[in-house]
């Protein structure tokens, strides 16, 4: 698999708001017949491809939506990376779940990006 010089991988997860999570899941899996997944982020979520579609309960906010994450060799690195050109670092890599390494950045229209590894 062929990499960016930062690192970047391949889209790991796509995060969707909704405010009723049921009638999402049944639109996800019966409508559209995704299979769920529940293993790769630990949350409910369906596979495409390589990629997994997460649904989350939260009402329409201010935060873009739908949240694009990349999967990353090592998420410090690209963060490191990031930061020596003097891209905006919105959230510092943080570990989630004892399992993986999360950050985002600001593109240059304001929209945030995140990247994620395996800790």
């Amino acid at each position: 698999m062929k990499t960016s010089p930062l690192g970047f991988q391949s889209v790991k997860v796509i995060a969707l708001a909704a405010t009723d999570v049921d009638r999402a899941r049944r639109f996800y899996s019966e409508t559209l017949q995704l299979e769920e997944d529940r293993e790769t982020t630990g949350q409910v979520g369906y596979g495409i491809g390589n990629s997994v579609l997460v649904i989350r309960q939260y009402p329409p906010t201010d935060d873009p939506n739908p949240r694009i994450t990349l999967q990353v060799q090592d998420a410090r690195e690209t963060e490191k990376r990031l930061t020596e050109r003097a891209v905006t670092i919105s959230d510092p890599v943080t570990l989630y779940d004892d399992k993986f390494l999360v950050g985002g950045f600001l593109d240059s229209e304001g929209n945030k990006v995140w990247f994620c590894s395996y800790a």
